[in-house]
């Protein structure tokens, strides 16, 4: 499963901020509600989505600050691994000759490996260099899809073999060896800089916290009633109501979707979770998976992996490539 959103700043649409808000999630009963001065809570546009710091500290200068760290946190990795920026890391392996290995920073290589890590496991369920079926599908623009000989011949390529990460004189680097492939990092980018945002809070001193980019969420320690966070699950026949409460402290989960971004034809609703067997968003029952686990990088893979799985095979590469991720709700 390839993730074809992408990772882009972008102004989000009125359907988003109406229907969505800040994605996947919402806090089932907002702890702070009631000790308003103790939180600091900040909405931005990153990362084709909405991203969301909230902050519980008695200094509310000192939370100001921190909320905006992990914010810059965020965006740092955004810059590194966008695919529509042409001077990112992940722009310059897309648009780099073939064959030749491309200097890359840690952090993006750290999120590559662990992408090709999924790819192997999931035997390709996940796979990150679809990043060219992501550009024809195009759902936040399209109206129509494109035509089948355009993406056809990108199913069932398995194209992250053609994907080679290694090190030139002691600096990460990478290389593609087939020219189809164009890295997409969406399906996990947003996990990772959840994961370094709430690292910086760590830093800071920051002990009750949540980051949410989208659906991909951290929950940092617990509500001030020493209670976890209650996360509410969007439904997603109706967004505006919850089909699920999950608590949650010191732990991610992340959820895929086919009901964030899509255009709907002839009466069948295409979505930006592709399949890469056929390249085209994948057919399926189900709406909505949501995966809990220790880190919100494994969380946001996971749930891009086993979306449209069959649950017995979604269970067995939890068990065998995350132990302790579990699915946590499915519609």
């Amino acid at each position: 499963m390839t993730d074809c959103s992408g990772s882009h700043t972008r102004r989000p649409t009125r359907r988003e901020i109406l229907a969505l808000g800040v994605g996947a999630f919402v806090v089932a009963a907002l702890p702070f509600a009631r000790r308003r001065p103790r939180l600091v809570r900040r909405v931005v546009p990153g990362m084709g989505t909405l991203l969301e710091v909230a902050v519980a500290h008695p200094d509310l200068r000192f939370a100001e600050a921190a909320v905006d760290a992990a914010l810059s946190a965020m965006t740092a990795v955004e810059r590194l691994m966008t695919r529509f920026d042409p001077g990112s890391d992940v722009g310059r392996l897309n648009t780099h000759p073939v064959r030749e290995a491309v200097l890359i920073t840690g952090p993006t290589a750290t999120v590559i490996r662990a992408a090709l890590q999924w790819a192997q496991a999931s035997e390709g369920a996940f796979d990150p260099c679809l990043g060219r079926a992501s550009e024809l599908w195009d759902v936040e623009h399209r109206r129509t899809p494109p035509p089948a000989a355009q993406y056809r011949r990108l199913a069932g390529r398995q194209l992250y073999r053609s994907l080679d990460l290694d090190t030139w004189h002691g600096r990460p680097a990478a290389r593609r060896t087939d020219s189809d492939v164009h890295l997409d990092l969406g399906g996990i980018a947003k996990g990772y800089a959840v994961d370094q945002a709430v690292a910086t809070l760590r830093d800071w001193g920051i002990t009750q916290a949540l980051v949410n980019a989208g659906g991909d969420l951290y929950a940092l320690g617990e509500s001030e009633r020493g209670e976890p966070w209650r996360i509410g699950v969007r439904d997603p026949q109706d967004p505006t109501r919850l089909m699920a409460v999950i608590p949650l402290a010191d732990r991610a989960v992340a959820t895929s979707g086919d009901y964030f971004r899509f255009f709907e034809y002839r009466g069948r609703r295409y979505h930006h979770l592709l399949d890469p067997q056929t390249a085209a968003p994948r057919l399926t029952d189900e709406h909505s998976v949501s995966v809990a686990a220790a880190t919100c990088m494994e969380a946001d893979a996971a749930a891009t992996a086993v979306f449209g799985m069959d649950p017995r095979r979604a269970a067995r590469l939890l068990e065998v490539h995350a132990p302790g991720a579990e699915l946590v709700s499915h519609a």
